[in-house]
């Protein structure tokens, strides 16, 4: 069983490498943070697959290592950047917008880590409602409420 669960954990983390990655960006917005964080995960995962009690929930299980980790991150690295005056310039010039949906990306980030998580997982890695909450160790109801506030947080910072 062991074997079982590990050889399907390494499978899942070949196939959507892409997905964890993303993921841990969402989070850190630096891609080697987000590397870092995805081979923490990973390490982690692979200590412990030997707790997944059921198979079908491996995908579920490592995203919450992702996230888990992700935050553990952010709580180590709180900092606070100082940019010098031509950098500031550059980037508030606007050179270097590559965003389509800038205000969206923005609103995104003002919003609470746990209303931000939910939105992420449900709408850019397209998760389920109940993928979500077994991710985020909440009931479905909960993780619904939290998608409503969320959208509607969203709603009001976009107009």
């Amino acid at each position: 069983m062991r074997n079982k669960s590990k050889d399907k954990l390494i499978s899942l983390i070949l196939e959507k490498k892409e997905d964890f990655y993303r993921l841990a960006y969402s989070y850190v917005k630096n891609s080697e943070d987000a590397l870092d964080i995805v081979q923490e995960s990973i390490e982690k995962a692979i200590k412990a697959h030997h707790s997944i009690q059921d198979n079908q929930s491996v995908k579920s299980w490592f995203y919450r290592i992702v996230v888990n980790t992700s935050l553990d991150f952010l709580r180590k690295h709180k900092r606070t950047s100082f940019v010098d005056e031509n950098t500031l310039d550059y980037y508030s010039s606007g050179k270097n917008d590559t965003y389509q949906n800038i205000d969206l990306e923005r609103s995104l980030e003002e919003l609470p880590v746990k209303y931000r998580t939910v939105i992420i997982l449900r709408y850019f890695e397209d998760l389920k409602i109940h993928e979500v909450a077994e991710i985020l160790n909440e009931n479905n109801n909960t993780i619904k409420t939290r998608l409503y506030r969320a959208l509607e947080m969203l709603k009001e910072k976009m107009e």
